[in-house]
């Protein structure tokens, strides 16, 4: 009988300290995760293009708008001017420009918006 609730109480226990195991565990998770969203920034590029038309001003916006990281596009034709919103956890400056040449533009970085 004294066996029987000595495995008894020894179940109860390890049940008891492997639920605080995975709690403690989820709680990390939960935390990194957390301190992942914390750490996503957002930043914003401007590029000079040679782009001469409304399809060309189309072409960029269709293709650009979906490169990963991307998170707000605007082309100005008149001023031959895309600028891109984007996170730069997931990209950056370079993967952006050469996102815009694949599509047979040149472009080049702008410092600081004309006009603005």
């Amino acid at each position: 009988m004294r066996t029987k609730r000595f495995f008894i109480i020894l179940a109860a226990i390890f049940v008891l300290a492997t639920t605080a195991a995975v709690a403690q565990d989820s709680t990390r998770v939960k935390t990194e995760k957390t301190d992942k969203k914390k750490k996503k920034k957002d930043a914003e590029v401007t590029f000079l293009v040679n782009m001469t038309c409304e399809n060309c001003q189309a072409r960029i916006e269709k293709h650009i708008a979906w490169e990963k990281g991307v998170k707000d596009l605007k082309v100005n034709l008149e001023k031959r001017l895309v600028t891109i919103k984007y996170d730069t956890t997931k990209t950056n400056e370079e993967v952006l420009d050469k996102a815009i040449e694949s599509l047979g533009y040149t472009s080049e970085k702008v410092e600081e918006t004309p006009g603005s």
